[in-house]
């Protein structure tokens, strides 16, 4: 399968590494997902033009600020039913999905405010794990690099 699009347009995703008492979120997604079925990851996705075209902009400006952090907010809470203190950046990756569209995403790690963990259709299951029991979970790669280095940053 092409994809026959602009060549330009990627799809733009972010995602958020929530650590709690020195643990972090992973969650397992659906079978039926076309990138990553039934692996595990952590809590994200895409930014999408209808969701954010109607948010506030500062006074005489064309674009949004802070969009990110607000789609990772809005996504964890979508996601998996939790709150979120401020993002941190972590990392890039791009990656062709298997319909051949382009994924950018946007890395990131944010310490947990609030919630109880409540799981979206696209997720079946959920763990906090230390960066050691991750290995035991069938994770997407990079995933755990992940987690490794935000665990570093964490014990500074």
């Amino acid at each position: 399968m092409t994809n026959e699009l602009d060549p330009r347009l990627h799809f733009v995703t972010a995602t958020a590494i929530i650590v709690k008492d020195g643990k972090f979120l992973i969650v397992k997604r659906a079978a039926w997902e076309k990138a990553f079925p039934n692996r595990w990851t952590v809590p994200g996705g895409k930014l999408v033009r209808h969701e954010y075209v109607n948010l506030p902009k500062i006074a005489g400006h064309p674009q949004w600020y802070n969009i990110i952090d607000w789609l990772l907010k809005k996504e964890v809470k979508e996601e998996v039913n939790l709150e979120i203190e401020k993002s941190h950046y972590l990392c890039d990756l791009v990656f062709i999905r298997p319909d051949n569209f382009p994924v950018v995403t946007l890395s990131y790690w944010a310490l947990y405010k609030a919630g109880e963990v409540k799981l979206c259709d696209a997720l079946t299951d959920y763990a906090w794990v230390t960066p050691e029991e991750a290995k035991n979970y069938d994770l997407i790669e990079g995933i755990l690099e992940e987690l490794k280095s935000v665990n570093e940053i964490i014990k500074k």
